[in-house]
């Protein structure tokens, strides 16, 4: 009987919740569809949103909580005690240990992505790009724009397909670039309160122009850096930078090729093209730096690596420590794959270290990548604390940024022609007009919507060993960010202690993640 009486007590308060979010709430219409968690699921006329934030006055904070359980970015305040609680834990902001400034975080407008976005209806895809880029959105502000195709993408092209083009005369945007990334960046950046910051990689290089003939497989540039090839294949990246403004978009930064370690395995499987470290250096002495120089965009910055830091330190020290090509570079990009087999201070931090006038950026991450966990799980909680955990790693190890791989996928993680299915943030069920907002989509939100640009980390101190993993940083307007996450099956009690304004008691339940902040003027 008592079971009976729960399930229908349960029953109708789902039913509530459901009449609730009918009447135009921001809450998650929670959908469970067999994984650890929920999704939330969003359509033409609703879709959850944490909307425009603004903190409290001084003497209270406020609280943003995601979990396993179900919470979803759930509001809450507080007030900010004179005196400490005597909570065994205590986390201490430490402001005059201070670290990088943060860029922005984001996602790729793959071919793909677009795809997914315009197969909804048209109110559908408003609601999917404000949740992103509008100021009632998570607040991305970065987007890395794949220069030609990619593995997802539906077929393989480049924008330079007749062979001995080294003047680039029949240099091409492709339909992929005119009729769907670019109008949808447009519309991503006439949402957004600030100017996106447009990041380029590229694949491979026209096959033309390759030892191998092809855009996949163990493949480099021909001849050597400083000869025709090389520089054909700086020209191509001006062009391509001429051919987006004329849509008035404009890049913040370029990288020097999508995983150039991609191109030296034996049958690599899609677009890659291969770089030793020596290559990228002199390429970029003898041929991008001085073409991105004296081209109409000189600002450009340069990005090296854009692959993972499994290949730091050594990489780095090889073109960094070349004066020729390093003073056209202004940072290391690295990807998140296999980070568990490289400890963030052994190769971020050594970079970091070795060179602090470039900085670190976080430059693609995607969930189910690896063969043991492939592809889109909706309701994943676990992946959404993967994605806490190394964002957590790469700010505490100096990076300044962090983006994740494709914007939206369909429900099988494509399309991507050689098959390579992964997961997003945001997956799409285009029969249904519906998209799927999953666990890790909150995760991203946690820093991107509260790490503005300009935001500094600071230090955190624990006053004992702790299963929390934490963040902290000042923003521009002197306000303070701590973002917490608790892995551990266990509710745990903690307080912070900023020395401006006092201590805050807080909790961390079991598998969550929760971001506090606060006025400190």
């Amino acid at each position: 009987f008592l079971d009976k009486m729960a399930s229908a007590l349960l029953a109708l308060v789902l039913l509530t919740a459901e009449v609730t979010l009918s009447k135009g709430t921001n809450q998650c219409v929670a959908r469970n569809l067999g994984h650890d968690s929920v999704v939330c699921e969003c359509n033409s006329t609703y879709c959850d949103s944490v909307g425009s934030v603004a903190l409290p006055p001084l003497g209270q904070y406020s609280s943003y909580l995601s979990s396993m359980a179900g919470s979803r970015l759930e509001a809450g305040r507080g007030r900010v005690r004179v005196n400490g609680t005597g909570a065994g834990l205590r986390l201490t902001v430490v402001p005059d240990q201070k670290y990088q400034k943060i860029r922005g975080f984001g996602g790729a407008m793959t071919d793909a992505a677009a795809i997914n976005i315009l197969s909804l209806s048209a109110g559908t895809q408003e609601q999917l790009l404000r949740q992103y880029f509008s100021p009632e959105g998570i607040g991305y502000s970065v987007v890395r724009v794949p220069m030609a195709s990619c593995d997802f993408s539906t077929r393989l092209y480049t924008y330079a397909d007749t062979p001995g083009d080294y003047d680039l005369d029949n240099f091409t945007l492709a339909p992929e670039d005119v009729k769907m990334k670019i109008p949808l960046l447009q519309r991503a950046q006439a949402l957004s309160p600030r100017p996106l910051a447009l990041l380029a990689s590229a694949w491979s290089a026209p096959a033309w122009m390759k030892t191998n003939g092809a855009l996949i497989g163990k493949g480099s540039l021909r001849g050597r850096p400083g000869g025709k090839e090389h520089k054909t294949w700086a020209q191509y990246y001006i062009r391509f930078l001429e051919e987006y403004a004329k849509y008035n978009l404009t890049f913040w930064a370029l990288t020097t090729g999508n995983e150039p370690s991609a191109g030296h395995i034996t049958n690599y499987s899609f677009q890659a093209l291969g770089f030793t470290p020596e290559e990228q250096r002199d390429w970029v002495a003898l041929d991008l730096g001085p073409a991105l120089h004296a081209s109409s965009h000189p600002r450009t910055h340069v990005l090296i690596l854009d692959d993972n830091r499994l290949l730091l330190p050594h990489w780095a020290k090889v073109v960094l420590n070349d004066i020729h090509a390093g003073r056209f570079i202004h940072g290391v990009a690295v990807h998140w794959y296999m980070d568990w087999l490289v400890p963030a201070e052994t190769s971020l931090g050594v970079i970091h270290h070795l060179y602090p006038e470039y900085y670190l950026f976080g430059t693609e991450a995607c969930a189910g990548w690896s063969p043991l966990d492939r592809g889109v799980k909706l309701g994943s909680w676990d992946r959404a604390e993967q994605y806490a955990h190394d964002i957590i790693g790469d700010l505490n190890h100096h990076v300044v940024g962090w983006t994740d791989w494709n914007l939206a996928l369909d429900q099988s993680g494509g399309p991507n022609w050689v098959k390579n299915f992964v997961d997003s943030p945001v997956i799409v069920d285009a029969q249904r007009d519906v998209f799927y907002k999953q666990p890790h989509f909150y995760s991203m939100a946690h820093f991107s919507k509260f790490l503005w640009e300009g935001s500094q980390r600071v230090g955190v101190s624990a006053s004992q060993t702790t299963e929390l993993e934490y963040t902290g940083f000042i923003r521009p307007d002197g306000s303070v960010v701590l973002i917490v996450l608790n892995r551990s099956s266990s509710v745990i009690q903690f307080e912070v202690r900023d020395l401006a304004v006092g201590f805050i008691s807080s909790t961390a339940p079991a598998r969550s993640l929760l971001t506090l902040a606060w006025n400190t003027h």
